[in-house]
Order: C-alpha cells, then sequence, then structure tokens
C-alpha cells in the first residue's frame, strides 16, 4: 500500500499517562517500518513522563506548558487559561516549522493545542480515543479531525459516526507472542517454579489505593504459596521498596519489559485504563480489575465492565476491597477452571490488528493530501 521513499513529516501528540504515550509510539514505530525516510516529532506537555519515554523509544520530542483543569478550585487553575495561550502558541510555532503532512493525537493534555492548531492551518487530522468514555481533549477536537480510530462500540454518541473506525488501542508489538517466553520471563525476575506469580499494575504513576491493599496482603499471598510482582508505580516506589525480595515479593516502579512481566503472571491485579485493557485482551490472563474511580466520567469502571459483562476478567470496586478482596482472589487462583474461562474469554475481545489498521488510516490521509 505505501510508497516507501516518500520523506512524509508526521507529527504526534499525545501523554500525561502511559496509556497516551505508548499508543502513539506504536503509531509512530509502524508507520515508520512503512515510511523509513519519514520524519517523525511528538509534542507533549513539558513536565510529564512523555518528555522521558518518547526520547528513550528514539524519538525527538517538544514540550508546552499545559496541564488540565482540577476539579476544584486551585492555583493550577487558575493558571489554566496562561497556559493554554501559551501553549497555543508555541504549537502554532511549531507547526509552522515542521510543516507536518498529518497530526495524530492520543489524547492527554498536550494534544489539545497542537491538533487546534494543525487543524487550523488544514494539516489533516487523526485521533485515536482509548476510552469507551472520550476524554474532553478528544470531544473539542473530534469537529476538526478527518478519521477517530476508536476501542469502544457506542461512541457515536460523542464523535461524529462518518468519522469512526473501529480499530482497537495500538499496544506494544513485543506482546504478541508472549507464550514463547515464559521461561526467559521466569529467569528474568528471579522466580520460583512451582509457585504461581501474581502480577499487579498500578499504572505508571502508580495507585495509592492498590498499593496500600497489596502492602496489607503480603502474609495472605505468603500463606497461598504465590510470589508478586508488583509494580508501585513512580510515586510510591520510596514507600514500599522496603519490601523488595523479601518473601518473594519483586518491587517495581515501573516495568520496562512488559512482555516479560505479562509471561510470567498466572493472574494479574489491574487497573482498568484503557491501554492496559486492550493488552490484557491480547495476552489473555485472568485477571481481577480496581478500576480508578478519581478518574473523569468513571471511565475506568466502563472499560472493566466491558470486559466483566463478556465474563472475561473479575472486578472489585476500590469501597469494597476491604471486604470482598481476599475471597474474590481466592474464587480465582484456587480454580484452574475459572482462570482458564477468564483467559480464553478476554483473549477473545484482542484486536490485534489495531496499529496497523491506524497506520493505514493515517496513510490514507497522507496520499489524500
Amino acid at each position: 500500500m505505501s510508497n516507501n521513499n516518500k520523506t512524509y513529516k508526521i507529527i504526534l501528540s499525545g501523554g500525561g499517562t502511559g496509556g497516551h504515550i505508548y499508543p502513539a509510539i506504536a503509531i509512530a514505530n509502524e508507520l515508520k517500518s512503512r515510511f523509513p525516510n519519514a520524519e517523525f516529532l511528538f509534542v507533549g506537555a513539558k513536565d510529564r513522563m512523555e518528555m522521558e519515554k518518547v526520547p528513550q523509544a528514539g524519538y525527538p520530542i517538544k514540550g508546552l506548558w499545559i496541564s488540565g483543569i482540577q476539579r476544584q478550585l486551585t492555583l493550577k487553575n487558575l493558571m489554566f487559561p496562561f497556559k493554554l495561550i501559551s501553549s497555543l502558541w508555541n504549537a502554532r510555532n511549531i507547526v509552522n516549522t515542521f510543516k507536518p503532512d498529518v497530526a495524530i493525537g492520543t489524547g492527554g493534555f498536550a494534544s489539545g493545542p497542537l491538533l487546534q492548531v494543525a487543524a487550523s492551518k488544514k494539516v489533516p487530522c487523526l485521533i485515536q480515543e482509548q476510552n469507551s468514555y472520550p476524554g474532553v481533549t478528544n470531544k473539542v477536537l473530534a469537529k476538526k479531525a478527518k478519521k477517530i480510530c476508536v476501542a469502544y462500540d457506542g461512541l457515536e454518541r460523542f464523535f461524529p459516526k462518518d468519522k469512526i473506525i473501529k480499530t482497537g488501542n495500538p499496544v506494544r508489538s513485543s506482546l504478541l507472542d508472549i507464550e514463547s517466553k515464559t521461561a526467559e520471563a521466569k529467569d528474568f525476575f528471579n522466580l520460583k517454579n512451582g509457585k504461581k506469580t501474581l502480577l499487579v499494575l498500578g499504572g505508571s504513576l502508580g495507585s495509592r489505593r492498590v498499593n496500600e491493599l497489596i502492602e496489607k496482603e503480603l502474609e495472605f499471598f505468603q500463606m497461598q504459596n504465590i510470589q508478586v510482582i508488583w509494580q508501585c508505580g513512580k510515586l510510591y516506589y520510596h514507600q514500599y521498596k522496603i519490601y523488595n525480595n523479601t518473601k518473594d515479593i519483586q518491587v517495581c516502579e515501573f516495568l520496562n519489559n512488559m512482555d516479560f512481566a505479562y509471561a510470567a503472571a498466572d493472574f494479574v491485579i489491574s487497573r482498568a485504563g484503557a491501554s492496559s485493557v486492550s493488552e490484557l485482551c491480547i495476552v489473555g490472563k485472568p485477571v481481577i480489575f480496581i478500576p480508578s474511580p478519581n478518574v473523569a466520567e468513571d471511565h475506568q469502571t466502563k472499560n472493566a465492565m466491558a470486559i466483566v459483562n463478556k465474563n472475561a476478567a473479575l472486578i472489585i470496586k476500590e469501597e469494597d476491597l476491604d471486604v470482598d478482596f481476599e475471597s474474590t482472589f481466592l474464587k480465582l487462583s484456587t480454580s484452574l477452571e475459572k482462570q482458564k474461562e477468564l483467559g480464553e474469554n478476554i483473549k477473545k475481545l484482542a484486536l490485534v490488528n489495531a496499529t496497523n489498521q491506524i497506520a493505514d488510516e493515517v496513510e490514507k490521509l497522507l496520499k489524500s493530501k
């Protein structure tokens, strides 16, 4: 489909959390394999994790002075109009200088100003909405976008129907064949044979409530003869690293080798951010979702319930953790039949060609110019 020698200029924006960053990187990697001569530029929020993760993936990035609006009245909210004006101004300079052929937004604060400016300059824009309930940024950008790639049904409530393409969420290509990596993964994490392994994912920054739960249940896991890979997040690592390498617990700030983490796991406890849900569908491991209640429109609960309703995962709400966690976990960990059923059902929901399909849509936009 592609004319490989084209020197397209492709600008991507998305960030704030891994859920916005990794899809953007996955899309860029696929486009780079199709157009080796293309030039890429990422745009992120100055003080967020994309400023570190994008260069690690081999791409240049420019930062905007932007953040979201807080729910309560804070100094940050008072600064928001100034940040927005500054970001629009800087985004205009970036677009004028780089002159992109296409702009791709994966959500997060910085993608708003960048795509707003790109669209006003007649640059064709594609947005990729990971969640079952879109964020404010993508709802606003939908009017300007040419294509909107989504992962869930029913999003015509928020977006123009004729622009929607259901592709699924882009995931790291390393996750597509984890079955072959189990032995290597167990060595990598120094895991004991004959013990089941629990993987705990609290999101890239970490989850206070999930971490409190895991700390409280460490003795319980030991009694069940379970070893734990505990990704506690950047904000909490200093607090929980004391448990690292004690009682078969491995505490990690961040997991750079997610393919090994998934391959080693027998079951998973996870937040229900869109990227995590998509990855868990692809790897097909039994999972208990603990959705964050502190997100817009409670979209993590909606993401999780889309899976739970297909008998493909279990869910415990934060307010029920103290009462329900141990009984729910035992129901899963002691039943091979339940593990097999959930693993098989969640795998049926995977949309494995998402990255390719999104890249196809970008390619159509490039060729329509």
